[in-house]
């Protein structure tokens, strides 16, 4: 497994190094176009790069948090889902318990994020906790484990940054460019250099265009590859594929669109959150692998380890490569499927008993009191309400707060 993890550590490094050659690249042409010298440029995209790694290592995962909206709980706001995490954490073999977050939004999705496996967190949406048994529940939270166990989740924080860095430097430029193109022309007429200038203005045009997209085509190739990895690990930590496979199928039938995800933190998701009318022509460019494909691969397997994923995978793309590196497949040992959990179990909850306990337990978190009326109705008070009493709606009691 430790081969398995070192081989993901040095594509990351490789691939992180290529999209901070093109971002060097672009910023040397920039340089030369605006300053007159390369190097300045250079100097400028090393700074940028720097100060967005460095925020991106030290404070990706609060930020990415805090963008999606995400809101920390403990075992008593939701023990079912604490000891689901709790149950993948030591099936994972994680040394710390991640920190578990919700996000208020109908959307069926979810992310692991952190700095290592000793800072990481998982959130998952509300609309998930409500439309996922429990078998289902385990198979996403396995999968994002298996993000942090594989050191997926800084890789992709930061190759966002970059690609971001990227993106916005470019942006910039085309805007001086475009405002300073009169006034360069003039003065490189004047000073002879004219025919020097129009060839350096050119490829920096051709660099702000290629860069983004070969930045982006990387960051692609990077998230399904872990995709991938991140479903054989979560089969072998739950030993039932059919769990995640079910899931996958609810996430892929839900309409909703996640409110709080952008471009950059899309490949975080375990699936793709926008939704495209088109899905099949956007295969290419989406951040993730077809979830139909992931599904027929996990329904596919005889087994629950990394040697089954790997014939699944084979049986459905029929390709010569695995997906599975070759050291992790040869070291896999024979891992049989366990059997579904009973729907009858006292402890799993239906779909209408789920959606009150999340509901409540969002109404908590965003710290609305509740009163309970002598009629049984449940009355929610904002926090910021300022009255001394408030009405019942059905009966017309006054109720104080």
């Amino acid at each position: 497994m430790w081969e398995h993890i070192r081989s993901n550590r040095i594509r990351s490094a490789i691939l992180v190094a290529g999209m901070g050659v093109l971002l060097l690249l672009v910023g040397y042409f920039l340089g030369l176009h605006f300053f007159g010298s390369g190097e300045g440029g250079l100097v400028i995209a090393l700074a940028v790069w720097a100060m967005m790694n460095l925020v991106a290592y030290f404070q990706g995962d609060n930020i990415l948090l805090a963008l999606s909206r995400a809101k920390k709980i403990s075992h008593d706001d939701n023990p079912r889902l604490y000891n689901v995490v709790e149950e993948m954490k030591i099936a994972s073999g994680l040394d710390k318990m991640p920190d578990i977050y919700i996000i208020d939004d109908p959307a069926l999705n979810a992310f692991a994020t952190g700095r290592n496996p000793d800072r990481a967190a998982v959130a998952i949406t509300s609309g998930l906790l409500q439309k996922l048994n429990r078998d289902e529940l385990q198979g996403v939270i396995g999968h994002e484990l298996a993000h942090i166990k594989n050191r997926d989740v800084l890789l992709m924080a930061m190759c966002s940054i970059l690609l971001g860095s990227i993106v916005i430097l470019a942006w910039y430029a085309s805007r001086f460019m475009l405002f300073g193109a009169m006034g360069g022309s003039r003065r490189s007429s004047s000073s002879g250099g004219g025919q020097a200038q129009v060839i350096i203005f050119i490829v920096a045009i051709v660099l702000m265009i290629l860069a983004p997209i070969l930045a982006q085509l990387i960051y692609f190739a990077i998230s399904r590859k872990r995709e991938y990895l991140a479903d054989s690990s979560s089969a072998l930590y739950t030993r039932y594929p059919e769990g995640l496979a079910s899931a996958l199928e609810k996430l892929a039938a839900s309409t909703n669109q996640l409110r709080t995800a952008n471009k950059a933190t899309a490949p975080m998701y375990i699936i793709n959150p926008f939704r495209k009318k088109r899905m099949a022509a956007s295969d290419l460019t989406s951040t993730h692998p077809p979830i139909s494909e992931r599904v027929r691969i996990l329904r596919s397997m005889a087994g629950a380890s990394f040697v089954d994923y790997d014939r699944a995978y084979h049986e459905v793309h029929r390709a010569k490569k695995g997906v599975i590196p070759v050291s992790a497949v040869a070291t896999a040992g024979v891992v049989s499927l366990r059997a579904a959990v009973p729907k009858a179990r006292e402890e799993e909850p239906d779909e209408a008993h789920r959606t009150r306990e999340t509901s409540d337990l969002m109404w908590r978190l965003s710290n609305y009191s509740t009163i309970t009326c002598d009629c049984g109705t449940k009355l929610r008070v904002p926090p910021k309400f300022k009255r001394s009493e408030i009405k019942c709606p059905h009966c017309g009691r006054t109720n104080p707060i």
